[in-house]
């Protein structure tokens, strides 16, 4: 072994929630455990940081029967979840909760909503903008990191992986750079958990949409796809790359930091119609705001999209949610269009008055004669019911997808080990976390939970790891 070695049984890319997760129940089952962070910060940036910190599956409350819980993984993902790895879901999400317990985590219910029965404490601030300081997410990564100390393990900042090293087929550490240095790290095995490609312009101009720099990153923006690349290089099997976790934005929000991650339109967006520049509906509505953030990720120009709708809708589903567009949206200064008639707020959007009105009054029809799957595209109810334009004043906001996290990335099976294109595990190479793909997405955008998947996989690739070195 060379001066620059660094031997470990395992190796963590990435002090997320799920890379610190992992790291802590490595070393508390015995292993001597690193986790490698490429930020030298003290509290470095990662969406785990950012996050509100709801843990539920499928917007369902985590604590529900297995059954259930599966059931509402298959209908948000039409299927596109393996049934192995839905009910691995199901069944060891509660216990995700029950193990950040017995580290310390405190849980609140924050709203009437059962999505919000475990909501980590203290809960972020009702307020537009970014608030992380001293709340959810934040207070969880220092007591993770707290553990890893106190269970023998090693936190290491300033240290970004560069590629994996692999021995006859099996994967045996990584090579990083270490404050200009660059080292190599070996172990009996590696766990990727950067956090997804969100922060990585060629990735997301690959997968996601053809105009990188129009889509707003709603969450860190640290994710840079390093792990993908990595396993990729190593044969990993990649799947549902080409959807991502967000909500639909104002405009506004690229250059206005108030307006992002919140309020974002979502109800807004389910309520009324999403049109582009030219005045015509180009998704369904009511797949859910997830969907339609993806839809205009794709769209020619990302950033020629508008929501329309009435004053009834802004009166109603406008006021819904904990940061709700109305007031908000106006109050921190979003553009918001309003006038008397349709007309009107095309000219004042510039929009086609003519395309807008025909658009709106289809439309209204559809709805009326309850023949909304006839529209082209159709709009569904998988989300929300969708409102009639029919009250004056009208509005219209312009729109920008945000992009919290990928959800596509590297396959896995129930153990988080990765998987090549055959289905067959990589040794000694494990995915965990918004690292992972085939867990959420898929065409219907379906959103499981980004907190249970780092809480889950974590946990069982620390398990498997902590058995195959022990074999070893």
């Amino acid at each position: 072994m060379e001066s620059s070695d660094i031997q470990t049984d395992v190796v963590v890319v990435g002090a997320g929630m799920a890379g610190l997760v992992a790291g802590v129940h490595a070393a508390k089952l015995g292993l001597k455990a690193l986790v490698l962070e490429q930020s030298e910060a003290e509290k470095y940036l990662c969406n785990s940081r950012y996050t509100g910190g709801t843990m539920h599956v499928a917007l369902c409350d985590i604590m529900l029967d297995e059954a259930q819980l599966v059931q509402a993984i298959e209908k948000a993902t039409q299927g596109f979840v393996r049934p192995e790895l839905a009910r691995l879901f199901a069944a060891e999400g509660r216990r995700v909760v029950r193990w950040l317990q017995d580290e310390g985590a405190r849980f609140m219910k924050a709203s009437a909503s059962a999505y919000h029965n475990w909501v980590l404490a203290p809960p972020g601030r009702v307020r537009p903008g970014l608030d992380w300081e001293g709340r959810a997410g934040d207070v969880l990564l220092r007591l993770l990191e707290a553990s890893l100390t106190k269970y023998g393990g090693t936190l290491a900042r300033g240290t970004r992986a560069l590629s994996l090293i692999a021995e006859q087929g099996v994967c045996t550490g990584v090579e990083a750079l270490r404050q200009g240095e660059r080292i190599r790290v070996r172990a009996g095995a590696v766990v990727i958990a950067d956090g997804g490609f969100q922060g990585d312009p060629e990735l997301v101009g690959q997968f996601i949409s053809r105009h990188p720099d129009r889509i707003k990153q709603r969450g860190a923006g640290t994710g840079r796809g390093d792990g993908l690349r990595m396993a990729q290089a190593q044969g990993a099997a990649l799947v549902g790359t080409d959807r991502f976790y967000g909500h639909v934005l104002s405009r506004d929000a690229l250059t206005n930091e108030q307006l992002w991650p919140y309020p974002y339109l979502d109800a807004l967006v389910t309520a009324g119609i999403v049109v582009d520049q030219a005045g015509k509906r180009f998704a369904d509505e009511g797949a859910g705001g997830v969907f339609v953030a993806n839809m205009i990720a794709q769209l020619p120009d990302p950033l020629s999209a508008w929501v329309v709708f009435d004053h009834a809708s802004w009166e109603g589903p406008g006021r819904n949610g904990l940061i709700p567009a109305n007031p908000h949206l106006p109050k921190v200064g979003g553009t918001l269009h309003q006038a008397q008639d349709l007309g009107a707020l095309a000219r004042a959007a510039g929009i086609d008055p003519h395309v807008l009105a025909g658009t709106v009054a289809s439309y209204n029809d559809a709805l009326a004669g309850a023949r909304t799957d006839q529209l082209t595209p159709p709009r569904g109810e998988r989300k929300a019911k969708p409102q009639a334009i029919a009250t004056a004043p009208f509005y219209a906001a312009p729109l920008c997808a945000g992009i919290t996290y990928t959800m596509g990335g590297i396959a896995v099976d129930s153990d988080a080990r990765a998987l090549d294109a055959t289905g067959a595990p990589l040794p000694g190479l494990y995915a965990v976390g918004a690292s992972t793909g085939g867990l959420e997405g898929g065409p219907a955008v379906g959103y499981v939970g980004g907190l249970v998947k780092c809480g889950v996989t974590a946990l069982r690739a620390a398990e498997h790891v902590a058995a195959s070195v022990r074999k070893a």
